[in-house]
Order: structure tokens, then sequence, then C-alpha cells
């Protein structure tokens, strides 16, 4: 297993970064945990699952999440817990790193 740490950047970025740099093209991401400055997050319209509502959020968060690496595209879908003792959920397309920290746990297979 690997552990994939992201300080002051940008979340997605760096571990698909981190994970080429490690010659990882297809794994699991079998845990990710931090907090984040601010991030987006998509979800589905319930009249049509082809489409993608996508939203961005300008505040901190408590991060939790899982996901896939395929052909070298990471893939994460995360809940955020916001003020209020809220949580927002999805498919994590972008979040900031900088006051916290967050890591991800990350297996290698052989494919898809």
């Amino acid at each position: 297993m690997h552990v994939i740490e992201v300080r002051d950047a940008e979340l997605m970025a760096s571990i698909t970064e981190q994970v080429a740099q490690l010659g990882i093209r297809n794994g699991a991401v079998v845990s990710l945990i931090g907090g984040v400055d601010a991030f987006t997050v998509s979800t589905m319209p319930a009249d049509d699952a082809s489409k993608d509502i996508v939203t961005e959020y300008v505040q901190p968060a408590e991060m939790s999440g899982t996901g896939e690496i395929v052909d070298g595209v990471v893939h994460v879908h995360a809940v955020m817990a916001v003020e209020g003792d809220r949580a927002v959920s999805g498919h994590l397309h972008a979040a900031k790193v900088g006051h916290h920290f967050a890591r991800a746990y990350v297996i290698h297979s052989d494919g898809a």
C-alpha cells in the first residue's frame, strides 16, 4: 500500500501526479481522509442520470472518501463534513488543501 500525502496543494491534481510518479495506472483509493479549505463535487439530477450538477463550495470541510484509478485517471467519491454538522457528498472534482492535510491510501491492481 502507498500513502500519498497532500499539503498546500490541489488534492486531485496532486494525487494524480503522485500515482503517476509511483507508476500506478490502475488501483484503488481505499481510504481518503483529511481537511480541505474549498472543494467541488458533482451529483446527478433526479430526473436525468446522464447529467451532472457541479457545485463549488468555498468553505472548509472534513473529508473522507474512496475511489479508483483506471488508466491513470483518479476517480473519487467523497463525503465532506461542513459547518452545522452537515454532509455534502458526490464525485470529487477538486479540493484545495491549505490549512490541514489529506492522505490517500492507495493499492495497485493489475487492471480495471
